[in-house]
């Protein structure tokens, strides 16, 4: 059975009318699970590694307790337990911890005495239909705005996601992102939504990048605006794994060079170098990926 964000959690109310009678009534609770988490994490994850900020991000459910954890390569070690406090402190107090760091810096330094508290900028909640179902906390970014920066692109994600299931059932869930998420997500080029079996990214470059060769993923590109040259094929120049199933190099040697421009559809099945050679004017493209099961081919 496929996972969805949102579980149904039944809970059970006794109200006493009298001595000798009581009416039960059933009330529904919306909690986050462990599949839910990993989606946040993967936007947290995928904008950290845009800005190459690093960092440590922390995913807890609504009583602060921890359901995922990643440290970033570089990221200094403390972050951990501090990226934690932090989610606790927003699941807890349901408000983001920028609030508290900048009350106790106009003067309330009393707050700091308060117990299990992480007072600075970086902690989230993560809400859904007015409920917060948890939050997410960043630290050891490149700044404190990196941090809070991190945590809202997961918690952004979270817009992507079935919202209001009252039960689990075997059906996909339907995603909406609106508009201005989009608009907001093409500004910088971001993530919109990531799964285990497809991502699509609101691209932008304004300028050339590396080769590439994603090993199972294969990029349906639909160029929105600007033009680019495009090299596709031939064979990679000083290429190296920077992660799982992805290479990447300074150029391809005897590629197929094509200009791309708004309006055309280009598709790069996995294992196919491909690369930016040449960008005139900034470029925004959407990127569906759809990503082969490890070890297949799609």
């Amino acid at each position: 059975m496929k996972n969805h964000l949102w579980t149904s959690i039944a809970a059970l109310l006794v109200v006493a009318g009298g001595a000798d009678r009581a009416v039960a009534q059933v009330s529904q609770k919306k909690s986050l699970d462990l599949d839910g988490a990993r989606k946040i994490m993967s936007a947290a994850v995928a904008e950290a590694k845009r800005q190459k900020a690093g960092g440590a991000i922390a995913i807890v459910d609504d009583g602060g307790h921890l359901l995922l954890f990643e440290r970033l390569d570089g990221t200094f070690a403390a972050s951990a337990r501090i990226s934690i406090g932090k989610a606790k402190t927003a699941a807890m107090f349901k408000l983001p911890t920028r609030r508290f760091e900048e009350t106790i810096g106009k003067g309330r330094t009393a707050m700091v005495s308060l117990e299990d508290f992480t007072p600075l900028q970086g902690g989230v909640p993560i809400e859904h239909d007015g409920q917060v179902l948890g939050a997410i906390g960043v630290s050891g970014a490149a700044s404190a705005a990196a941090d809070e920066e991190i945590a809202l692109a997961g918690v952004e994600a979270v817009k992507g996601f079935v919202a209001g299931a009252s039960t689990r059932t075997a059906l996909e869930p339907v995603t909406h992102i609106e508009g201005r998420a989009v608009s907001a997500a093409f500004r910088k080029g971001a993530p919109l939504l990531e799964v285990e079996s497809y991502k699509i990214h609101a691209s932008r470059r304004d300028a050339a990048g590396q080769a590439e060769i994603h090993c199972r993923d294969t990029d349906v590109i639909h160029v929105l605006e600007g033009s680019a040259t495009f090299v596709t094929g031939g064979t990679i120049v000083g290429g190296t794994t920077v992660a799982t199933d992805e290479i990447r190099g300074e150029s391809i040697r005897d590629g197929e060079v094509r200009r791309i421009v708004k309006g055309d559809v280009v598709v790069v099945p996995s294992g196919v170098p491909h690369w930016f050679k040449e960008v005139p004017e900034p470029i925004t493209y959407y990127v569906v990926k759809v990503t082969a099961p490890p070890g297949g081919k799609q």
